[in-house]
């Protein structure tokens, strides 16, 4: 099934969705973390490119999530916030099964509620990261390995240049149930 995962750059998405047989692509401003089918460049284009039969999306959190709430006045004047819910609603166009993944945020109000919020330890890692789901077309996740030992260490995160891009990536028990239950012919 061509499969087009969108605004990827770690690739852990992609490769599930490989593993479990797929014809999928990443498509993200930067390179790819790994190698594999991945296209560096404008998501809009890609996405309108052609007839894709499923999108998972990750569309950029920063200016849509609550943890940078207290910025909003600032990122609603300069049009950031409009421009990042701008590409998030371009995923629920389509009419092929979609999924598109974003912390808690606005997206809550200017869409709708989340079909479903899901934590890493429900998927074999022993952090909590509260993730939204909505979904068009495909199931809620099941979980596939609940662990104890339950750590905000996303949130602990120390300042630095990668960190927004380490706290963005998706955990690979989460990636796997993903191809693992979306991707069933």
């Amino acid at each position: 099934m061509r499969t087009l995962i969108a605004f990827e750059e770690s690739g852990e998405v992609r490769d599930a969705f490989i593993r479990a047989g797929h014809d999928a692509i990443s498509c993200d401003l930067l390179p790819s973390a790994k190698p594999g089918p991945h296209i560096q460049g404008d998501i809009v284009d890609v996405m309108l490119s052609e007839k894709w039969r499923m999108i998972i999306a990750f569309p950029p959190c920063t200016d849509l999530c609550v943890s940078g709430a207290r910025w909003f006045p600032k990122k609603r004047a300069d049009g950031r916030q409009q421009a990042a819910i701008c590409l998030f609603m371009l995923t629920t166009t389509f009419s092929c099964p979609w999924a598109i993944e974003n912390p808690v945020g606005i997206m809550s109000t200017v869409f709708r509620k989340p079909d479903q919020i899901i934590q890493p330890w429900q998927f074999g890692h022993g952090e909590t990261k509260a993730t939204c789901l909505w979904l068009n077309g495909l199931l809620k996740l099941k979980p596939t390995n609940i662990v104890s030992g339950r750590e905000p260490r996303v949130h602990r995160m120390a300042p630095g240049p990668d960190r927004a891009k380490m706290r963005s990536r998706t955990y690979p028990g989460i990636a796997q149930a993903m191809a693992e239950q979306w991707g069933k012919p």
